[in-house]
């Protein structure tokens, strides 16, 4: 029997250098670039913070958001992705795109953060597999290693049934949106806070039909 091979999509950068660039991807279990519209509404939200900015794609699969980062002059990108399939289409849309400032880490991402690093990020990206419990391991781990740099933002998008996610005192929530099945949220991190306290309703809460 022959095996059938992957099929193949595409992710289109919205805006920047590579406006409406088309770029390979592979179908993949558990791939799941985010949307045209919720990635529009995230680079609204973050539109005067992306320049010049360290980005941390933490589960990088299609590379949308990192990619997008990049677009928008983004000063370099560190990209996570446990995919071996996944991972070389990165480094060959990267080639493509004649992209020097970004590298494509293949491997787990929580043993990946589980690691201090040399410096610290302004824009981090937690987009996981749905249902496997992976966002709050991972936002555990960048606080404990302390992956963010004062002021850092820090999206998180999850299946829309976690309604309530625990997130470091140091993290505040300024702005959450449903998407269908999704649910997006965007922080920011203070080196300065030094109270405990679980994600509450703070922030603008929106929802789409």
């Amino acid at each position: 029997m022959v095996k059938k091979r992957p099929s193949s999509g595409q992710v289109r950068i919205i805006s920047g250098q590579w406006r409406s660039r088309k770029l390979p991807i592979h179908d993949l279990e558990g791939l799941r670039p985010t949307t045209d519209r919720v990635r529009e509404t995230l680079f609204n939200w973050i539109a005067n913070d992306v320049r010049g900015s360290r980005v941390l794609d933490c589960f990088a699969g299609s590379g949308a958001l990192s990619l997008e980062s990049l677009s928008r002059y983004a000063s370099y990108a560190k990209i996570f992705e446990l995919q071996a399939q996944a991972a070389k289409q990165l480094v060959a849309n990267l080639a493509t795109l004649k992209c020097e400032n970004a590298d494509v880490i293949k491997g787990d991402s929580l043993a990946l953060l589980a690691n201090k690093p040399a410096e610290g990020f302004d824009l981090v990206f937690i987009d996981p597999p749905f249902r496997k419990s992976l966002a709050e391991k991972s936002i555990a781990l960048i606080d404990q290693h302390q992956w963010l740099k004062d002021d850092a933002l820090i999206y998180v998008e999850t299946e829309s049934e976690i309604s309530l996610l625990n997130v470091p005192a140091s993290w505040e929530m300024l702005k959450e949106k449903k998407a269908g099945q999704v649910i997006y949220r965007l922080y920011q991190y203070s080196a300065d806070t030094e109270t405990t306290e679980a994600d509450d309703t703070s922030g603008d809460t929106e929802e789409e039909q």
